[in-house]
């Protein structure tokens, strides 16, 4: 009968973790790893969104100085468009500039409303106004 265990040395009932222990293990390194990669994805779709706000912002903005600039026209309904910036930025982004009069006979301001849509979602719509001067 051995009193002392040499150190190093295991007997039978320490050999190892049992599957019970593996599959509890697994299963948390597998929650773990599904908390991240959802953490992930979200962080991208985020990213994208704000990108395409910033950049159909940008371009609303730009239209909306275009169309105040441009002479004013009694009863317009919409303004030409600026031209489009070139660029990978800007692929598949399209913009509408709609006019509406504020009074019956139109007596020199008019309501702007730029719309800009985004593979042909809108994405945004700013609302300004057209004196005439």
């Amino acid at each position: 009968m051995q009193l002392f265990r040499k150190p190093g040395i295991l007997t039978c009932r320490e050999s190892g973790g049992t599957l019970l222990e593996m599959v509890v293990a697994l299963a948390i390194l597998g929650t773990i790893a599904v908390i991240f990669l959802s953490g992930l994805v979200t962080t991208t779709k985020a990213a994208f969104t704000a990108d395409e706000r910033a950049t159909a912002e940008s371009l609303a903005q730009s239209q909306m100085e275009w169309a105040q600039s441009a002479n004013y026209s009694y009863n317009a309904t919409s303004y030409s468009l600026a031209p489009m910036p070139g660029g990978k930025d800007y692929i598949n982004y399209s913009a509408a500039i709609a006019a509406e009069s504020l009074h019956a006979p139109d007596v020199g301001i008019q309501k702007i409303t730029v719309t800009v849509n985004h593979s042909g979602e809108g994405v945004i719509i700013l609302e300004g106004y057209k004196v005439y001067r």
